[in-house]
């Protein structure tokens, strides 16, 4: 007979254990032992010569009793951990998600009525149908926060349910309850086993794309780049030695060679042939036409003042870092930029002029064709300010218009 503790031998009897309590209806001895084999509490005769259990995995009922205290103990320390986890959770996560959406509806309302001014007479259903989007976004991410507080405070509750039941059990059972109990203690700690750890949602997230629109966005940069006007003159001391610079620092030339030796300070581009505008954006809407008609080859758009200037690696070269958005054209390719990622744009012909909005409040970079009236490309994300504009040019010239 195999057997995980002692085996006992016919007649013999239990050891100092629990009160007295049911008898083994087969041979009236006390239930002082667990059969393995069986999954019940049987007593000493069953497992001896002629007994039922004779063979099985036979154990001292009180070392099984043990051993589920033990279980129930480290259960209850998963789940007060795991209702930490989740009070965590609706205490520091919930209401911040809830506060940015609030927050964030209100920036996009403000960007929604600020653009929409400048042509409400155009556009008044456009105002409305945009509105009401932001609103039922707002609704929407508000309604989610909800659901999902309702679900955790309801999952809070049942994993207390599940941890009194379970506390109860250890408090007030004796080993044979105990035993009898273990199907029930396996079931509360599925139960609990299949309540899952809060994790991240776009669903709790405003999204704000919601204001987006090409109507609008079509009419404001019209609108902008039709009323907003910016001296952008470029910083000489930035200009390539492979370029030329007009008297009024509006114009670029590009030139095969080097111009005559000028003082090579930290700020001038030594390789590749960019250059930087003397002012620099930290916040606000700012606009400016470049006049792009007579060169095959061009980069027009924002660069950090922490892009590098020296050499000829690729944190040099304009859209191949973190520190640069360009408009590209060589050619007949016509692209986006950023970071060494590129997109190509379907043009079938190059812009004669190419307009460049910066919103920084509304985090947003637009190209636009001033002729057409069209939106080239619109770039959404966050740039580390402050924020310079950047011209680049390997054929002919370009020029700032205004």
């Amino acid at each position: 007979m195999s057997s995980e503790g002692t085996e006992p031998g016919p007649g013999s009897g239990p050891g100092p254990g629990p009160e007295p309590g049911p008898l083994c209806p087969d041979h009236g001895q006390a239930l002082s032992w667990f059969c393995g084999s069986e999954r019940r509490p049987v007593c000493a005769a069953c497992t001896g010569l002629g007994g039922r259990c004779r063979g099985h995995r036979i154990r001292r009922a009180e070392e099984r009793a043990e051993e589920l205290r033990n279980k129930i103990v480290d259960q209850c320390e998963r789940l007060q951990l795991q209702s930490a986890g989740i009070s965590k959770y609706m205490a520091d996560v919930l209401p911040g998600k809830n506060q940015r959406a609030v927050s964030m509806a209100s920036a996009a309302r403000e960007l929604v009525i600020q653009r929409l001014s400048l042509v409400r007479s155009l556009c008044e259903s456009e105002e409305q149908r945009l509105l009401e989007q932001v609103h039922g976004e707002e609704e929407r991410a508000h309604q989610s926060i909800l659901t999902q507080r309702v679900h955790w405070a309801e999952a809070l509750q049942k994993l207390d349910t599940i941890r009194t039941s379970l506390v109860g059990m250890l408090t007030h059972l004796d080993d044979l309850q105990l035993i009898q109990k273990e199907q029930e203690i396996f079931e509360r700690t599925e139960e609990a086993e299949g309540i899952l750890d809060p994790q991240e949602s776009e669903m709790l997230n405003f999204n704000e794309k919601c204001t987006r629109s090409p109507l609008l966005t079509q009419l404001w940069a019209t609108a902008v780049l039709g009323s907003l006007s910016e001296d952008i003159r470029i910083d000489e001391r930035t200009v390539s030695p492979f370029l030329q610079l007009s008297d009024d620092r509006k114009t670029l030339t590009f030139s095969t060679k080097k111009s005559k030796p000028c003082a090579d300070g930290p700020e001038r581009f030594d390789h590749w042939p960019n250059a930087l505008a003397a002012t620099s954006f930290q916040d606000g809407l700012h606009a400016w036409i470049v006049n792009v008609q007579n060169s095959c080859a061009y980069k027009v758009g924002v660069a950090s003042g922490h892009l590098p200037r020296k050499g000829s690696g690729s944190d040099c070269r304009l859209g191949h870092n973190a520190f640069s958005w360009v408009f590209s054209r060589y050619d007949q390719e016509f692209r986006f930029s950023h970071n060494a990622q590129h997109e190509p744009l379907g043009l079938l012909r190059g812009p004669a002029q190419l307009g460049v909005l910066l919103d920084l409040q509304a985090r947003e970079l637009l190209f636009y064709e001033p002729a057409s009236g069209t939106v080239l490309y619109t770039y959404h994300g966050a740039f580390p300010g402050p924020l310079f504009p950047v011209f680049a040019v390997a054929d002919q010239t370009i020029s700032i218009v205004r």
